[in-house]
């Protein structure tokens, strides 16, 4: 009996696994989180893992930065450009005196050389994107201020 009963539940969360469509391949991430960011370049949690580390032949850095709802880098510029790639969740982006852009998954952002602009989750939802700095040679990331909850909160509400 004891084996019946086993198999019946073992059916019906089979059952309701296939009935909900939802499969280890697709929840899972494509790169790693990575590690907490614990610099004064951001606000809120972020985690960050380096898929390309900069050098002389690419002048490129690749990484996959993750923002927890409220967090955001500061504002800054690239020498070189920079290009986002969001691959989950819903941020925000603005470059300074426009204004703020909503980003979703799929969504690409290129950042121009020289352009103060800040990025990241928005109040409710987390975000995930790639950031890629081009053209590195040229200088990396120029950090500024921080993203006053005041620009942050007025940012979101738009």
């Amino acid at each position: 009996m004891r084996k019946i009963i086993a198999l019946l539940i073992g059916i019906a969360v089979t059952t309701s696994c296939q009935t909900k469509g939802v499969t280890d391949k697709e929840t899972a991430e494509i790169f790693p989180k990575g590690t907490k960011v614990t610099n004064n370049n951001f606000t809120g949690n972020v985690w960050l893992t380096m898929l390309v580390e900069n050098d002389t032949t690419f002048n490129t850095g690749i990484g996959n930065v993750t923002f927890e709802p409220k967090a955001r880098t500061n504002w800054h510029f690239h020498k070189g450009g920079q290009i986002l790639l969001v691959t989950e969740g819903e941020g925000l982006y603005q470059e300074k005196g426009k204004a703020v852009e909503v980003i979703k998954k799929g969504g690409v952002i290129k950042c121009p050389p020289n352009v103060e602009h800040w990025h990241g989750a928005t109040p409710t939802e987390a975000m995930t994107h790639i950031a890629i700095g081009t053209n590195t040679n040229v200088g990396g990331a120029v950090w500024l201020k921080p993203v006053s909850d005041e620009e942050y909160n007025k940012a979101s509400q738009n």
